[in-house]
């Protein structure tokens, strides 16, 4: 989908809404994608979800190869060792957003230190689902300059 929004999620956030919900609030994952996709109005969207570290990684290269508009990616705990996502990330030519539910830096130590931060645009942690909504409207604002 050519100049789409790519919102790429990974591993564990299909239990949104049950897991640790006093760290990741009660929105399900299907909620985020309808607040994704209402936020985006008629700008195209794809919204993915995977605990597959080299399924996320096909993901990325095929936003590459379809000329995204800009990426929003959750990569949960790839964020802290996977070198391979993040080697990925360095080739996406579009605005990238980093974004975390939960605050990361107020959480224990070992997840202090993103991989992802280094090559992304912008970062945005501790915001809750709502986060999403705010990063597909500054994707969509920066696609727009």
């Amino acid at each position: 989908m050519s100049g789409a929004i790519w919102v790429l999620n990974g591993p564990n956030l299909n239990r949104l809404g049950k897991r640790e919900p006093e760290i990741y609030g009660r929105t399900t994952l299907a909620e985020v994608e309808a607040m994704c996709r209402a936020e985006a109005g008629d700008f195209p969207l794809v919204f993915r979800q995977t605990n597959s570290e080299s399924e996320l990684i096909g993901w990325i290269h095929e936003a590459i190869d379809e000329g995204a508009a800009g990426v929003v990616i959750n990569p949960a705990a790839f964020t802290f060792y996977s070198m391979a996502v993040m080697d990925a990330l360095k080739m996406v030519p579009c605005p990238l957003i980093e974004l975390h539910i939960s605050n990361v830096h107020k959480r224990e130590e070992i997840y202090h230190h993103s991989l992802v931060s280094p090559v992304a645009t912008a970062v945005m942690a501790g915001l809750g689902a709502r986060g999403y909504r705010l990063a597909v409207r500054a994707l969509i604002e920066m696609a727009g300059d």
